[in-house]
């Protein structure tokens, strides 16, 4: 028998759609049903590529005892944190509020008007058990201390973190001495062996790297550019890389970058594409330019939906096993490729009982140069390995990964002139436009249908970012407006005039018992940080004043936090170079507008905005600079101050040097 889960649009809700557990979504059904019948709340939150949120299922919620007693004591709802992480950020921060540790599977229990009481993560099921009717005993037979305490809970969880971090804007406005401070502040946490931060686990977190390559821009401090190189070198070398099928998993559970935890999602892997781009366009590293081939060539092998969305995420497991997919024994590889598979073994460092679990072998590169030899082996590696079973797809498709990986694929597209690059991230903008938008608003999710959420502020800022990208690689000014049209909705439906930030939920979403504004860069950036980036670029294109006013007092709110918190706050970081740098604005008029623009882009400058047009445009900035005759004129301005006009790339390098 199915449970309420059956009409999920989520793949993770589906997985559990057939547990004996009387599970419902998250909405007014269960919400009502726990008023009426005065019974607390279990919400449990994961995600389908969570092997601890597999393994709880197959251990509890497919247990008909342990289903039995959550379906008398309590109103039970799985959340997919995924498609919504609104939930997700609340009862994620009272369960560390709690002071216990964070993750998924989480699983909170709420009183019937939706706070908090208590709250872990993954349960072994006796322990399961016992919480279960322990929870329900209290809050029978204690019921004013629960209440008492989620209500206190529920009060600490609505101040916004910006009355908790937010600090007075530093005198002075943005000086390049705040970079080096936050140069210095990152240092010593970096790891200086194996790259990344030292720590294990190990997360890639790119905007972290992202900034020190525009922290080399401003200062060329080689030790920045030097940790850059050694962390994508290691990270791309070791079993974290897909080194058969290209692609990254989310972290290594070791601090070289060795074993990871084999889910591949797919906002690391967007983020990555930006990452080694820019990377190469600086170092001109080969071995980077094969990473992003390989990890685009997998995201269109795997990950692309027939119309042109991206998948989010694939499994750790396969057949049950975490990692089996990917990894190979002695045997494995000698019946696929014979005697020469030695070379292969030699190369990627296997061993005859395994470098890893279970007589299994992760690869990892002896060197990043790639011997011939190696080449076509790995291709029948390939083709053997794409007839196992292949771990579980989450195919749901959302709507700021999807705009994430539009950067990315633009971001290749811009340095290696790859028109199939460009191709993938067109297809994905319309996807979005043809099933994500509905009657005037942005939706988060997608599978078969769009689900009944609108986006969040990540949607919105990602997807207006991605606009203002396709825009400078394509000259198509159509991009430029709906990014202008989808700023003036956020701006109307997100921002918050008091505090100057914006909510990370619109105004006419569901309201929670919180309605939060996310400030603190992850793996993902903050939704905030994002939309400050994009309407600073937005009003420099567009010559919008407001915006540009409005993102310079987001970055300069949080200046102190970003100077004491780089770690925590890196895509600010980059947001504040920016602002310290200045953008400077690159207008190419007349025919020789596109090659010029395609051949600017193979350099690194990340502090300026390209605008061209072959014909004529109607954009401020390009009042008085419309082409005429067949002279193609470049025009290089800061603030809106220009050098003289040139008539060469060459030329305007040299002046966006200066």
């Amino acid at each position: 028998m199915a449970n309420k889960l059956i009409n999920a649009t989520s793949p993770y809700l589906l997985q559990h759609a057939h547990n004996p557990v009387h599970w419902y979504e998250w909405g007014a059904e269960a919400l009502e049903k726990a008023k009426k019948e005065d019974k607390p709340i279990l919400v449990s939150i994961g995600y389908s590529s969570c092997h601890w949120c597999h393994v709880m299922e197959r251990e509890s919620f497919e247990n008909n005892d342990i289903a039995q007693i959550m379906n008398e004591y309590f109103v039970c709802m799985k959340v997919d944190r995924e498609e919504r992480p609104d939930i997700d950020q609340i009862y994620m921060e009272a369960v560390q509020v709690m002071g216990l540790n964070g993750g998924w599977p989480l699983n909170v229990f709420l009183t019937p008007d939706q706070k908090p009481f208590y709250g872990g993560t993954y349960f072994p099921p006796p322990n399961w058990s016992q919480l279960l009717l322990q929870i329900n005993k209290a809050f029978q037979q204690n019921r004013k201390e629960v209440n008492t305490s989620a209500d206190e809970l529920a009060k600490h969880i609505g101040v916004s973190d910006l009355q908790r971090f937010g600090q007075s804007p530093a005198e002075g406005g943005f000086q390049f001495a705040d970079l080096d401070l936050m140069f210095n502040k990152l240092e010593p946490k970096f790891d200086k062996v194996w790259g990344g931060m030292d720590r294990a686990p190990k997360f890639v977190m790119p905007t972290i790297w992202l900034f020190l390559l525009r922290y080399y821009a401003i200062t060329k401090n080689e030790r920045a550019l030097e940790l850059v190189n050694l962390t994508l070198t290691k990270m791309a070398s070791a079993g974290l890389y897909d080194q058969i099928g290209g692609g990254f998993s989310r972290y290594s559970v070791d601090g070289e970058w060795f074993a990871p935890h084999f889910e591949k999602m797919l906002y690391d892997n967007a983020q990555l594409l930006s990452l080694y781009s820019e990377a190469y366009a600086i170092t001109k590293n080969e071995f980077f330019k094969e990473i992003i081939y390989a990890s685009i060539g997998w995201l269109k092998r795997e990950m692309t939906h027939d119309d042109g969305g991206f998948y989010s995420a694939l499994d750790a497991d396969s057949e049950g096993v975490e990692g089996k997919f990917y990894t190979w024994t002695e045997a494995e590889l000698k019946e696929v490729l014979g005697e020469k598979a030695q070379l292969i073994m030699d190369h990627y460092k296997t061993q005859p009982l395994g470098n890893w679990e279970h007589g299994r072998s992760i690869f990892i590169r002896s060197s990043d140069k790639e011997p011939d030899a190696i080449l076509p082996l790995k291709e029948k590696l390939l083709l053997a390995r794409n007839n196992r079973i292949h771990p579980g797809l989450d195919d749901k498709i959302l709507t700021g990964w999807n705009a994430m990986t539009i950067i990315g694929l633009i971001d290749a597209y811009k340095v290696f002139t790859e028109n199939h690059f460009l191709l993938l991230a067109e297809k994905s903008i319309q996807f979005i436009e043809n099933h994500l938008i509905i009657n005037g608003k942005l939706h988060r999710s997608f599978k078969n249908k769009s689900s009944a959420t609108e986006g969040f502020l990540e949607d919105y800022a990602f997807m207006i970012s991605a606009y203002i990208a396709l825009y400078q690689a394509t000259f198509n000014e159509a991009y430029l407006r709906k990014a202008q049209q989808w700023t003036n909705y956020t701006i109307g439906n997100f921002y918050d005039e008091a505090e100057g930030y914006f909510f990370f939920s619109g105004k006419n979403s569901e309201q929670l018992i919180a309605q939060k504004k996310e400030i603190f860069d992850n793996v993902i950036p903050s939704s905030n940080s994002v939309m400050a980036r994009a309407l600073y670029h937005l009003a420099i294109i567009l010559d919008h004043s407001e915006w540009k006013i409005m993102a310079l007092k987001m970055v300069a709110g949080l200046s102190s936090l970003i100077k004491s918190e780089p770690g925590n706050m890196s895509n600010w970081g980059i947001a504040l170079a920016e602002m310290t740098r200045g953008m400077a604005e690159v207008v190419m008029v007349g025919k020789d507008a596109e090659s010029w623009r395609a051949e600017l882009h193979l350099h690194y400058k990340p502090f300026a905005l390209v605008m061209g047009t072959e014909t004529g445009s109607t954009l401020p900035l390009f009042e008085n600079r419309q082409p005429t005759g067949d002279q193609s004129t470049i025009y290089v301005c800061f603030g809106k101050h220009c050098k003289l006009p040139v008539h060469s790339v060459n030329d305007a390098l040299t002046q966006l040097q200066e």
